[in-house]
């Protein structure tokens, strides 16, 4: 039974598992979000704008049942992203039609662009009144 006690782990506290980390980092020309979303490809993500603007990521993997294929069994099956859904809230100097987003070596990128300083100074010019 040393076999199994060395991989029953129940008595360590786990957080949310099933929310994968994210970064959010910020910089002069945008934001960049990275998602850890190791065994995922790009199949597995849906990133838009809702009605109101704001970025919805949308993950979901689909369960894979391949047993007649596998050697052994699992004594521990843990591997559970399957499904999440996360809305973020964009700041107002973001170009929303210009987002991108990759899947790259498990990590989900999401590049949103700021509005340049010059089109934002552009579109508050003054209006002559005739």
């Amino acid at each position: 039974m040393l076999f199994n006690d060395l991989f029953d782990n129940n008595w360590i506290v786990k957080t949310n598992v099933n929310t994968p980390a994210i970064n959010v980092m910020e910089d002069e020309k945008g934001y960049d979000l990275e998602l850890a979303a190791p065994g995922m490809t790009k199949e597995d993500f849906s990133v838009r704008l809702d009605d109101q603007g704001d970025l919805v990521i949308k993950m979901e993997k689909k369960a894979e049942s391949n047993e007649e294929k596998k050697q052994g069994r699992y004594l521990r099956h843990e591997f559970s992203y399957t499904r999440f859904q996360q809305t973020r809230i964009l700041p107002d100097d973001v170009e929303r039609e210009n987002i991108t987003a990759e899947v790259q070596n498990g990590i989900l990128r999401v590049s949103i662009p700021k509005i340049q300083k010059t089109a934002i100074a552009e579109a508050r010019k003054v209006i002559e009144v005739k």
